[in-house]
């Protein structure tokens, strides 16, 4: 293949990711009109059409999607090598993308790097806060962290935590003025607090389990929020019950700001785990973090 192609689709490929001309361009150092004239000449090769252009964005065609797909994954392997054999050097370094949510981020991701990142300083980890389901291929982050039943199965996955529970509290406040929970559809009478999920809008159900029964309840209430801790304090503020991690309220029970309810329906759920693609090629300063995060026995 000619050098200038592999140019081209390099450049391609930073366009379909970033779908913005500006963004690439900067990203390649190169002028926007260079780049422009790259997708033109890679596209007359071709004969296809790759990209869409409006004035306010790009977006691939097809074929476009297609040629992505097939070669991203290639561009990535070329780089993790690259990265494996330069850090062969005394010194592990890179930058480490992972994608969580604020639950995972600050009781157990963020503790355990802490402890071992002051003694890699060329070692970076950006820690990005997603409720979404990312492609962590696609969206180029190199590891994902969710519970392990989330966890895709073409994916390598390590627990780093042990098993947990989701738990329902409400302030004293308000389980005082409101009728006692006993049973699952009980909640269809209260205000609770909901959680929104990035993935089309929708709002976390809240799955209940107890022995064989499993249900799931759609709640309503006057407030609805896009992190664990703001529905906390929501309800330590009094505005409706909430679901959420049995450790994270626990502290807020042990201080009589929160009450447990319905505690014979909680379910119990598989550990958070790391997760990455089984095609990764590990360079140190990679191994390092997920060795670090590693749950031990």
């Amino acid at each position: 293949m000619p050098r200038e192609n592999l140019h081209d689709l390099l450049a391609f490929v930073a366009v379909a990711r970033e779908r913005s001309f500006t963004k690439a361009a900067a990203q390649l150092g190169i002028s926007q009109s260079t780049l422009s004239h790259k997708m033109r000449a890679l596209e007359e090769r071709m004969g296809l059409r790759l990209l869409t252009r409006t004035t306010r964005s790009v977006s691939t065609t097809d074929a476009g999607e297609r040629l992505l797909g097939s070669l991203a994954h290639h561009f990535e392997e070329i780089d993790a090598e690259v990265a494996a054999v330069v850090d062969q050097g005394d010194t592990p370094a890179g930058a480490i993308r992972i994608t969580t949510t604020d639950y995972a981020a600050n009781t157990v991701i963020w503790p355990k790097l802490a402890k071992v990142l002051p003694q890699y300083p060329d070692i970076k980890v950006e820690i990005s806060i997603d409720y979404a389901l990312r492609d962590i291929v696609a969206d180029r982050f190199d590891i994902g962290v969710r519970s392990g039943d989330q966890v895709a199965r073409d994916m390598i996955a390590v627990r780093i935590g042990p098993p947990f529970r989701m738990a329902i509290v409400g302030a004293p406040t308000y389980l005082r003025k409101h009728a006692r929970v006993a049973l699952p559809k009980d909640l269809l009478q209260h205000d609770c607090v909901n959680l929104r999920l990035p993935t089309h809008g929708g709002l976390l159900p809240w799955e209940l389990k107890k022995k064989s029964k499993q249900t799931q309840v759609r709640v309503e209430g006057q407030v609805t929020v896009t992190n664990t801790y703001q529905m906390i304090e929501a309800a330590v503020a009094g505005f409706g019950l909430a679901y959420v991690p049995e450790d994270l309220a626990k502290p807020f029970v042990d201080e009589g700001r929160l009450d447990w309810v319905l505690q014979d329906w909680w379910p119990t759920y598989p550990g958070l785990h790391a997760y990455y693609p089984s095609r990764r090629q590990t360079s140190r300063a990679f191994q390092i973090v997920v060795d670090a995060l590693r749950a031990r026995a």
